[in-house]
């Protein structure tokens, strides 16, 4: 695929390449990570005030316990933030570098007492994106050297999905459409209720989808690629296929869309999905599945 294809594409919702920018404002930064501190009730830790005294002063760092990416580095600085005002922090490893065991990610100086009860909500916030971020990259590295990418998918945490997907962006993944109105994504159900036309559901979508908006079709069959090809689709999945449909179903759609291999790939099976010639691999494993990257807390 072409990069200026590649670029178009991304305009309009498919794919998302800028740099690695944190997604959230300020104001929802400050809001997500209050809301977490809450729930965990930190304003009333009642070890931490029945054993540290309040003008006890501490310091401590952030270490991972294994190999992997980071991501989630400035959730975790707002929620010790939050409760001290007045700590202190360097960030010796940012999101998207890659460490590994016992590394030192961030050092802090404060409080004791705030540093202590915004240990679990940092840890959380940073040990679920940095998983993702990890198993990202391992599905990157596993297809180095192909011409295909890694792609997430929407099967993400309810209100985490943004942070989830820099997530991906920071193990090296692209993102697929980050919700329903970003792109048009023609399903098996969705082709259910016009009775298998692909053709006419392609010609309606293009009806009712706002100017630039691209049209992928799910194809479970070579039959439903010709026809998805034919109807003029941007985009055509390849849905659970066998490797040798996958690999035909590229050279039958020839360039005039791209083509992306969905469904069951790990990282077992996903580079020989690669070596197939596709352009994108989407796999929900990177969001849904990711086991959490072991950090821990360490005070002098």
């Amino acid at each position: 695929m072409s990069q200026r294809r590649e670029s178009e594409l991304a305009a309009h919702g498919f794919v998302r390449e800028e740099g690695l920018h944190f997604p959230l404002t300020k104001r929802e930064l400050t809001t997500i990570v209050a809301a977490a501190l809450q729930e965990d009730d930190t304003r009333h830790d009642i070890t931490t005030a029945a054993t540290v005294t309040s003008n006890r002063r501490g310091r401590c760092n952030v270490v991972a316990r294994q190999a992997g990416v980071i991501a989630g580095l400035t959730l975790a600085c707002e929620a010790f933030e939050q409760l001290d005002p007045t700590v202190t922090m360097r960030i010796e490893h940012a999101d998207g570098s890659r460490v590994g065991p016992q590394t030192s990610v961030m050092f802090l100086s404060g409080h004791a007492r705030g540093l202590l009860s915004a240990e679990r909500v940092a840890l959380n916030f940073m040990q679920r994106l940095s998983g993702i971020a990890t198993l990202t990259a391992r599905y990157v590295e596993a297809i180095a050297g192909t011409r295909a990418h890694i792609l997430d998918t929407r099967k993400t945490t309810p209100l985490l999905r943004r942070l989830e997907k820099y997530a991906v962006r920071a193990g090296g993944g692209l993102n697929h459409r980050m919700d329903l109105s970003s792109a048009v994504l023609i399903k098996d159900n969705h082709l259910a209720a016009v009775d298998g036309d692909i053709a006419v559901a392609v010609t309606r979508a293009r009806a009712v989808a706002p100017p630039g908006i691209k049209v992928e079709v799910e194809c479970d069959t070579l039959d439903e690629v010709r026809a998805a090809v034919d109807a003029g689709a941007d985009v055509i999945m390849l849905d659970n296929m066998q490797l040798l449909d996958v690999r035909e179903a590229v050279k039958l759609v020839d360039g005039r869309a791209v083509t992306e291999a969905s469904g069951g790939i790990t990282l077992d099976t996903v580079r020989f999905v690669a070596e197939t010639g596709v352009d994108w691999i989407s796999v929900g494993a990177l969001t849904h599945s990711a086991p959490a990257l072991d950090l821990a807390l360490d005070f002098d």
